[in-house]
């Protein structure tokens, strides 16, 4: 068991995060869980029953546009101006889908639309996207992500898109490790905060690696992957105490680890709040 987790490793200990870290630019907003009650309170009042058509439709011609790959159908749905919380604007995220679509050339994107309300003559929609797939020609390297996330829409057209929350998994191998991870959602400036990833199955004679990374959230992030080494851990998971930095801001926390039957990776996005 140990001769397999090694060569495991030797093959699979540096890979792009960026496989799945681009999942989050192509979601359609949500409900943020983090918003004041006010708001909470204008999600319920304008139900999806009585969302404008235009809206549903859009929704659904992004969704069946980026499940067939479609890069020109999805940018059609997106301002020429378009601008992004992370710092993407329309050319950079169509570089990344190119990328990240070569990568995942079959994926099924499912939207559902959670609020939405009238801004002058624009819409605000916030909704959660499903992506789920599997690698090209790696029957054995899944991904399931949920993004949450609020974009603005004006003529028919996405001009503005924030991610509220996003948490993405990927999985490879034939019995990759069940691993149950713990973060807080949103954290002051400064503050400590524990991250913790649990593997959940009794780990018996396996051998288990594993890192955790901590990054900010940049648009070079999405287009240069980042490469991480795997290092031996002495108890079943992953186990960190981090800080925040002193300026507001989104950061990526991922945990990686790998055992004899497969490697689980996963990613989870950190508000940092004033």
């Amino acid at each position: 068991m140990t001769k397999m987790i090694f060569l495991l490793l030797k093959r699979q200990s540096r890979f792009p995060r960026s496989i799945w870290l681009i999942l989050c630019i192509l979601s359609l907003g949500l409900v943020n869980i983090w918003q004041p009650t006010q708001a909470i309170e204008v999600a319920q009042s304008r139900t999806t029953q009585n969302a404008p058509t235009e809206l549903k439709s859009l929704l659904t011609q992004i969704d069946a546009a980026a499940s067939k790959g479609d890069i020109k159908g999805v940018l059609q749905f997106y301002t020429p101006t378009f601008t992004h919380g992370d710092g993407l604007n329309r050319q950079t995220l169509e570089q990344a889908l190119v990328k990240f679509w070569q990568r995942y050339p079959k994926l099924q994107y499912t939207t559902q639309l959670q609020s939405w309300k009238s801004e002058g003559n624009a819409i605000i929609a916030e909704t959660v996207t499903n992506i789920t797939g599997s690698a090209s020609g790696n029957n054995n390297l899944a991904l399931n992500a949920t993004v949450r996330s609020r974009q603005r829409i004006t003529g028919g057209k996405i001009s503005r898109q924030e991610i509220l929350a996003e948490r993405t998994l990927i999985t490879s191998g034939n019995k990759p490790p069940q691993v149950d991870v713990k973060l807080p959602q949103q954290v002051k400036v400064g503050q400590q905060y524990n991250f913790d990833a649990i593997v959940q199955e009794p780990l018996g004679e396996d051998l288990l690696l594993g890192t955790a990374l901590e990054e900010a959230i940049q648009p070079a992030k999405y287009l240069n992957p980042t490469s991480v080494d795997l290092q031996l851990l002495n108890s079943g998971g992953l186990f960190k105490v981090g800080r925040a930095p002193s300026t507001p801001g989104n950061r990526w926390i991922s945990a990686v680890i790998l055992r004899g039957g497969g490697m689980t990776m996963v990613t989870q996005r950190l508000q940092v709040v004033r």
